[in-house]
């Protein structure tokens, strides 16, 4: 019969395996933080930014509205919608507005194509405060809704409201309306292209090209590109088709937006 051996104790670890065991698990918990930390300002990047946003700006549309001194065009019924108006139409050359102050409201931009529920302020500037709160902003020596020129603005794409999340969706032939104090104004988009950052000619008044004198109205929209990135830019050039002024109403595509934007629908 065999005997067995009495155990003998194990040997303690050595002091520098100590620390190192040491050293590991505070590494990894460190890591553990930081990735929490990292997904929680994805989290606010993405999701609360725009919660902000959105409702700042639905302030600032209301604020606009009630500015206008004119009760809110009711929501027309299927079948008492307004007619759009005849081709023969002419309401004469587009009024064009003095530019406000830094953070000064110029207007409401709806787009169709971007859903029923599309509507975002424009306001003066591009700097910080209104890029990342208060909605599109107006690139301040570009022209003015109407005007003969380049009617430049920005917005983000992902974060603080993504005012222009769908950029990349437009198609040719697609209306963009501008809603100031003096009217409507109707642009087409045209086509779309990415630049780089430093591609600064695209506020040209004649996008583009340097040192032509415009006879047209443009309206371009610049963002970032990709969609989570911010390596380009992407840039979405339409023209000025038409306008109404605010006595005439609203055009009939979008009267329903108008008036749920101001609080009637």
């Amino acid at each position: 019969m065999v005997l067995q051996e009495k155990a003998r104790p194990a040997a303690a670890p050595a002091a520098g395996v100590v620390i190192l065991r040491g050293t590991v698990q505070v590494v990894g918990e460190l890591l553990i933080t930081a990735g929490i930390i990292l997904l929680l300002f994805v989290a606010w990047q993405l999701w609360w930014t725009n919660v902000e946003s959105d409702a700042k700006q639905s302030a600032i549309i209301k604020e606009f509205a009630q500015d206008l001194g004119a009760a809110a065009p009711a929501a027309p019924e299927a079948a008492d919608a307004p007619a759009a108006p005849p081709a023969s139409e002419d309401f004469g050359p587009p009024v064009v507005s003095a530019a406000p102050g830094h953070a000064g409201t110029i207007g409401i931009m709806y787009i169709p194509r971007f859903g029923e529920s599309y509507t975002r302020p424009i306001v003066q500037g591009t700097t910080g405060d209104v890029l990342d709160t208060l909605g599109l902003g107006h690139y301040t020596n570009t022209a003015m809704p109407g005007a003969e020129g380049n009617f430049a603005v920005a917005g983000h794409r992902q974060t603080h409201g993504a005012v222009l999340d769908n950029i990349h969706t437009l198609v040719p032939g697609d209306k963009i309306y501008v809603q100031t104090k003096d009217g409507y104004y109707v642009y087409v988009f045209r086509n779309n292209q990415i630049v780089m950052p430093s591609r600064t000619d695209v506020l040209e008044p004649v996008p583009t090209l340097p040192g032509v004198t415009p006879t047209e109205s443009f309206l371009t929209m610049t963002s970032c590109n990709p969609r989570f990135g911010a390596e380009e830019r992407i840039i979405a050039y339409a023209l000025l088709d038409s306008w109404r002024p605010a006595s005439a109403g609203p055009p009939a595509e979008i009267a329903a937006q108008v008036a749920a934007a101001v609080g009637r629908g």
